[in-house]
């Protein structure tokens, strides 16, 4: 484990759940797999907040537990805390997906880790109620919401509860249960009462969450790369995909041609139903291989080429990274070695079309900075003298992209930082915006007189105005950057996980 990525966890555990179960994770993230004496000492912390920390931890997934014969041991799941930035993206996905209730019933088992149905549903529907009044949807509407984001397998059941962890259960439970409609209205009004789904938990399918941000990203690609009407054909040509093949598998089972040309039909783009046969070729016949051909009857037969596809987004992702990092020139040598694969540095000052001085500069400063790997080979039947030998230049892609992902902990961590040395240092001056606010919406409430109302908004002078504009500026800026340093990671997480 690297030294930013416990630095990354360790921040996003202080700002959403605090110091106390910052302190157990991090003491989990150098001691793997220890029992709760070992971490309440290592920690400095009380036995008792020890326990509630771990707790918090298990309730959100990040901590596996497990029995063992020296007693329950606990190991720390990095990733699973990571994923906590990837939670807007998920969100704005079910909110493309389901409309608004169908983000907000998502972002409060987020916010839960578990919980149930009827809960999830009453709160969702008074906050609606609070934002909306008169216009907010029926707890009718809710509860079909929900249940769209169970049969779309969003959510799944948990077995997690106050007293228990999760445990992996054999076989995922997607039944939603009849919820009674009358004692969701009384536990809206305050009542207690049973809405017939008492233990019964429900989660949130990161895996199904994950897939669906892949094949977004896939489409998006190919968008790119032809037009829209080549991203909705490679959009329905995964759905298939998904029909007769493995959610993670490299590569999808055969798809016939006239299963894509039936799927297209029913699309009502005349434009994609038309021209189908010259898409398809075109996205074949791309240097990508995103889509290959394995059979020609029926029309063709054709398999979606998963493991490729983020190697080749891998390779463009690379490929701007060493462009902004060292300008045209080296990611034009980063391209040739990436061609040649194997090539010379005299070849590279030969085929790159740049000053020889220059061309040796940047392969040396590339390779310095270990986007380049160096291979001595021998001549043979030669002496071992050092001047018998020359040196390749190559690309180990699956090294360059961990040390990328080590790039984006380490900036991920420093934007977090930054955000944070923002607010700290403005905190005067955000607070009393927000009390002159909060003062200003319950004077209007009460019918207050306008020139009363910028009396009190002129309490903040232009320059304290002035400077928290621009502090909100930079803190959206970073947060802007926070998401695209986040999708860069997920692209190449992908591709870690198909190499």
């Amino acid at each position: 484990m690297s030294i930013y990525c416990g630095k990354l966890c360790s921040a996003i555990l202080e700002e959403h759940f605090g110091t106390i179960v910052q302190s157990v994770g991090d003491c989990l993230y150098k001691n793997s797999s220890q029992g709760l004496h070992f971490v309440a000492a290592t920690a400095g912390i009380p036995l008792i907040k020890a326990k509630e920390a771990l707790c918090v931890l298990i309730k959100y997934g990040f901590v596996f537990h497990e029995m063992t014969d020296k007693g329950m041991r606990y190991t720390l799941l990095p990733d699973k805390i990571i994923m906590v930035l990837r939670y807007s993206r998920f969100m704005l996905y079910i909110k493309n997906c389901c409309g608004d209730e169908g983000e907000m019933i998502l972002e409060e088992i987020l916010k839960q880790g578990f919980d149930s149905a009827s809960h999830v549903i009453v709160k969702t529907y008074l906050k609606l109620v609070q934002k909306l009044g008169d216009a907010a949807p029926s707890v009718v509407s809710l509860r079909d919401k929900f249940d769209w984001l169970v049969r779309n397998k969003f959510l799944m059941r948990s077995n997690c509860t106050d007293e228990l962890g999760e445990t992996q259960p054999e076989n995922v439970d997607f039944s939603m249960p009849a919820l009674n409609f009358k004692a969701l209205k009384n536990m809206i009004e305050g009542a207690d009462a049973d809405a017939k789904d008492n233990g019964i938990n429900w989660r949130v399918n990161f895996d199904k969450l994950i897939q669906d941000l892949r094949d977004k990203m896939f489409v998006e690609a190919v968008s790119r790369i032809v037009d829209e009407d080549a991203g909705e054909l490679m959009k329905q040509m995964l759905l298939l995909m998904h029909e007769r093949t493995a959610s993670w598998a490299d590569t999808s089972n055969p798809i016939p041609y006239i299963d894509i040309r039936e799927r297209v039909k029913k699309l009502d783009i005349p434009g994609l139903f038309q021209h189908l046969d010259q898409y398809i070729r075109l996205i074949e016949q791309d240097s990508r291989q995103f889509l290959k051909r394995v059979g020609d009857s029926g029309g063709g037969q054709f398999s979606v080429n998963i493991k490729e596809a983020f190697a080749q987004l891998a390779w463009a992702t690379l490929e701007n990274i060493v462009m902004e990092r060292f300008g045209s020139m080296a990611a034009r040598i980063f391209r040739l070695v990436k061609t040649k694969q194997y090539i010379e540095v005299e070849q590279i000052q030969q085929l790159a079309m740049i000053p020889a001085k220059e061309a040796k500069h940047l392969t040396f400063i590339l390779f310095q900075e270990h986007y380049l790997q160096m291979e001595e080979v021998k001549k043979a039947g030669v002496s071992q003298a050092p001047l018998k030998a020359f040196f390749l230049f190559h690309i180990d892609l699956n090294q360059v992209v961990r040390m990328e992902v080590e790039h984006c902990y380490q900036a991920l961590y420093n934007t977090m930082q930054r955000r944070e040395h923002e607010t700290v240092g403005n905190t005067r001056m955000i607070d009393k915006q927000l009390r002159i606010q909060t003062l200003i919406s319950n004077l209007k409430e009460r019918g207050a007189p306008e020139e009363q109302l910028v009396e009190i908004e002129e309490m903040m002078t232009p320059a304290e105005k002035h400077q928290l504009e621009k502090v909100h500026n930079v803190i959206k800026t970073l947060g802007g950057a926070e998401l695209q340093i986040e999708e860069t990671l997920f692209l190449f997480s992908m591709y870690l996980h198909y190499h």
